[in-house]
């Protein structure tokens, strides 16, 4: 094939740069498909501008993706961990394995569902978006793509292994290997999803709480043995993970403080939350004939995105026997449930789950739920802990940092209720609040 060389515009990365076969990727129908998937769910609802897709963050992930990739193999860090990393112990090894990288990359999120994750939930057991990522890497249009598209033909099993992690059903072990280059991509530390994520929801959302200095971070990056974990330190090193050398070490507190202002400031915002609450209750009526749950099939996969959720939710926001209705006008009117209560440390004293308590007696005292919902989430993977390469060891990140070993998880724990009995329940809960905790 002669390849060409295409530049695309990005506001995070100035340029995302792809030659003829990356275009095949690009062009292919699951990932077009995600320009109509947003990457924050109904936060525009919020931030105005927030209306960004997962096409654009899936393409900024790749260019990170290659960044970090080149930085990590250059020789002289790769000559350190050569007996870790056999598999790229030549330059066309590492060259194979960057464009497997970067096509990982660019498919990680094609199985992502309507609005993302706000929608995740309503899958069958057993079912994510990284299962459907991996279905589509093996679906008929890019495997076509990964064995006649490419001047050397790619597996779609080692696309799907980096992209979403090792196939549950293999009886095979998941080589170390794999799963240090799998981190590239999505390490709860330094995948560069997140670092794509951060830097352009808050780019989008008009903050500034997901800045970080990635350049550094990135250039400092490290394949490293996991740090000894015995409390004399006498523990033998461990498997091949990512890490930074000590100089990078400011820049990693960073992205873990970035992470954790985003989700406080922004991912658990109260009103963003309440509007994914009543888009879930929209989907869940909108999916009643098919139990409640999105397709899992491929094809109806590919023809459902946040363009047909949103059509259908303007018919229903009209019609008032749409069994969808009530939430889809909340949503476009702007009539969503208002916080009654936020969980305090002081009422955590008295009852160790005080917005449980009010949900249950608020329930009782109207007789039924549909004007009250609860939400409650706790980060998940936030991990501070990696090895860092101090005089030729790794030696874990937080033992090193007192930054990192203060990070705590950000957490959302509230009451909400309907705008149109709100007054007479901040009354009711002046009343009762002592009785409902004590109770």
């Amino acid at each position: 094939m002669n390849k060409l060389w295409h530049e695309i515009r990005d506001p995070i990365h100035t340029f995302v740069r792809l030659d003829s076969e990356d275009r095949l990727v690009l062009d292919s129908t699951p990932f077009q498909r995600l320009r109509d998937i947003q990457q924050l769910s109904m936060s525009h609802f919020v931030y105005p501008g927030a209306t960004h897709k997962r096409f654009e963050h899936s393409l900024g992930v790749m260019e990170l993706a290659s960044r970090a990739y080149d930085s990590l193999t250059q020789p002289h860090k790769i000559e350190q961990v050569r007996g870790l990393l056999d598999q790229l112990d030549s330059p066309e090894k590492v060259a194979r394995w960057r464009r497997v990288v970067r096509m990982a990359a660019l498919c990680h999120d094609m199985g992502h569902f309507p609005f993302s994750h706000a929608s995740e939930h309503l899958l069958p057991a057993g079912w994510d978006h990284e299962r459907m990522s991996r279905a589509l890497t093996f679906s008929e249009e890019m495997q076509d793509i990964w064995q006649k598209g490419m001047d050397a033909p790619m597996r779609a099993e080692e696309i799907a292994d980096l992209a979403v992690g090792p196939d549950p059903d293999s009886p095979e072990a998941f080589p170390a290997w794999k799963a240090v280059l799998k981190e590239i991509i999505t390490s709860d530390v330094f995948g560069v999803d997140r670092m794509d994520y951060l830097l352009r929801d808050s780019h989008h959302t008009g903050v500034a709480y997901g800045r970080f200095d990635h350049h550094r971070l990135i250039d400092t990056l490290r394949f490293l043995p996991e740090a000894p974990t015995g409390d004399d330190g006498t523990d033998s090193e461990g498997a091949p993970t990512l890490g930074v050398e000590e100089g990078g070490l400011q820049s990693a507190e960073q992205l873990l403080l970035a992470r954790y202002f985003m989700f406080s400031q922004v991912y658990l915002h109260r009103v963003r939350r309440i509007y994914d609450i009543h888009l879930s209750d929209f989907l869940t009526a909108m999916l009643r004939e098919r139990d409640g749950h999105l397709p899992t099939d491929p094809a109806e996969h590919l023809a459902m995105s946040d363009v047909e959720v949103v059509s259908e939710m303007r018919i229903a926001a009209d019609d008032s026997g749409h069994p969808g209705h009530d939430p889809a006008r909340r949503i476009l009117r702007r009539e969503h449930f208002r916080v009654l209560y936020t969980s305090q440390p002081a009422d955590r004293q008295i009852n160790p789950d005080p917005s449980r308590a009010v949900y249950d007696a608020l329930v009782e005292e109207l007789g039924d739920d549909r004007s009250v919902r609860r939400d409650r989430y706790s980060q998940r993977g936030a991990s501070q802990e990696f090895p860092v390469l101090v005089d030729g060891k790794s030696e874990s990140s937080t033992s090193l940092s007192d930054v990192l070993r203060q990070v705590p998880p950000a957490r959302t724990d509230c009451v909400y209720v309907a705008p149109e009995i709100r007054e007479e329940a901040e009354r009711w809960l002046k009343e009762k609040m002592t009785k409902v905790l004590e109770s």
